[in-house]
């Protein structure tokens, strides 16, 4: 980790002992006592040019020279001013960064961070870690999808952040002049023109631990290149930057995994059931979840439903989701009829095999050609019902969730759905998700299923569209949560 205190206290010490040397020579030569230098109070100066974006780049790298009447001692102050407001903007980028918890927000936070150290406005981030296992991410800064589109036809070769991609021995990275005619690709001056901009400027991403993870490169408007002092800058954020998204590349992957482990545990697909139309809609939290759903044909044309969440989160609770859900399958093609039975027989199975757990679940014996309902909750809220003319929960007696009790049992329900009414069973996370008390959860979600247009309430998926996007509104149904959502729907004719 880049540590940019000491980098200032490396600076300040070292030019400090040169003042004070300096001041010596200078009491000695005018015969008068040594002590504390009067310049010694230095004004914080602002946010220095090129790093600050209200501040254009100077034209110069160094200070110009003293004239003989400035005092030697000035100039050092000069230049101490300088590295400590350099350093301290530095930190401060670097603990913006450092906040960031997601991939995407780390790639912003680092385009808008180096365009400000290196005088641009406008870049692009590339994500291909050299191990081949992603994720592969384009991310832009002042580039719309299409001005990204442009930028990918230039041949990569003919880039200094193409050549670092993909590992070529002078992969450096270094400024792309398009006013410079010697080796530059024809395409790429078309591109740079089509898009406006004259030069650009690009550095490899790689960390000590993961290897090379990609490049990123910062365009300007005008033919110019970033100063020495503005690629020392860089150079350290970057350093800095490509450790923080090396930890990130793997709690993403990691993220992946459980997420893919956890679809491949529930049905791939849905049975078709006569007299019955199904849908479900499930998402999992970024470490994954125990929540779960299935839906199997039984005997006799008989439908089983069943809805579940296991405590805990990671994969231990994936695995142990599986196992449940595996085990149910079995008890209640054997005994489906009888719900209780079923969940009897599952929460002996948890209580020796999961001692350390406990889980909530609902399941549902379904006979189409009836339209009979009979099912037991275990800790489980209750599903609803929705009609044309009702919208309410069904009314599950209470009981406890499945490993809390040493013997679990609770009298079953029996429910007639009408033609054309839609039964929703779900789990609590879609109530948790909502961050409001529990009271208020249930109002919301009853609220939505009311408001169901009638024009699609002969369509399940459209049913759980319209209630994901009213309970959940404004991206909370795609958003990173602790909390997993499932919901299942059957519409019986």
């Amino acid at each position: 980790m880049l540590d940019i205190p000491s980098l200032v206290r490396v600076h300040v010490d070292a030019l400090i002992a040169a003042q004070n040397d300096m001041g010596v020579c200078d009491a000695i030569a005018q015969n008068r006592p040594v002590g504390k230098p009067a310049a010694m109070s230095i004004p914080h100066l602002p946010k220095v040019a090129g790093i600050d974006p209200a501040v254009p780049p100077p034209a110069h790298t160094h200070a110009p020279l003293p004239s003989p009447a400035t005092p030697p001692g000035a100039v050092l102050q000069d230049r101490l001013a300088g590295w400590v407001s350099d350093l301290t903007t530095l930190h401060e980028l670097t603990e913006r960064l450092a906040r960031t918890t997601v991939l995407d927000e780390a790639l912003d936070e680092l385009l808008k961070a180096g365009a400000a150290l290196v005088g641009a406005r406008r870049g692009l981030v590339v994500l291909e870690p050299s191990d081949g296992l992603g994720p592969t991410v384009t991310n832009g800064l002042g580039l719309a999808h299409a001005d990204l589109g442009h930028i990918e036809t230039v041949p990569r070769s003919a880039t200094a952040y193409g050549r670092i991609l993909d590992g070529l021995p002078d992969a450096e990275g270094g400024c792309d002049l398009m006013a410079d005619p010697d080796g530059l690709d024809p395409r790429h001056r078309e591109v740079a023109a089509r898009l406006g901009y004259a030069a650009s400027y690009a550095l490899p991403l790689a960390a000590e631990t993961g290897g090379r993870l990609g490049a990123a490169v910062w365009l300007y408007d005008e033919s110019a290149e970033p100063v020495e002092r503005q690629r020392h800058l860089a150079g350290l954020y970057i350093r800095y930057a490509a450790e923080h998204l090396a930890r990130l590349i793997e709690l993403e992957r990691a993220r992946t995994h459980v997420a893919t482990v956890a679809e491949e545990l529930l049905p791939s697909r849905l049975p078709r059931v006569a007299r019955v139309q199904l849908a479900a809609r499930h998402r999992t939290g970024p470490r994954g979840g125990g929540d779960w759903y299935d839906a199997l044909p039984l005997p006799e044309g008989a439908l089983g439903l069943a809805v579940g969440s296991v405590t805990g989160a990671g994969p231990s609770a994936v695995a142990a989701m599986g196992r449940l859900r595996a085990s149910l399958r079995a008890y209640a093609v054997m005994e489906g009829e009888d719900p209780v039975a079923v969940l009897s027989d599952l929460e002996l199975l948890l209580r020796l095999t999961e001692p350390a757990r406990s889980a909530t679940a609902l399941f549902a014996y379904c006979e189409p050609a009836r339209r009979k309902i009979v099912l037991a909750g275990a800790g489980h809220a209750p599903p609803l019902v929705v009609g044309d003319r009702r919208t309410e929960f069904v009314e599950t007696s209470l009981s406890a969730p499945l490993g809390m009790l040493a013997c679990w049992e609770a009298p079953s329900v029996e429910l007639s759905p009408d033609p054309g009414e839609t039964v929703l069973l779900y789990t609590d996370g879609l109530l948790h998700r909502t961050g409001e008390p529990m009271d208020r959860a249930f109002a919301r979600l009853h609220a939505a299923v009311a408001s169901v247009p009638k024009a699609v309430r002969d369509d399940p998926d459209a049913v759980l569209d319209h209630v994901l996007r009213t309970v959940l509104p404004d991206g909370l149904d795609e958003a990173d949560s602790a909390e997993d959502v499932v919901m299942l729907a059957a519409r019986f004719a």
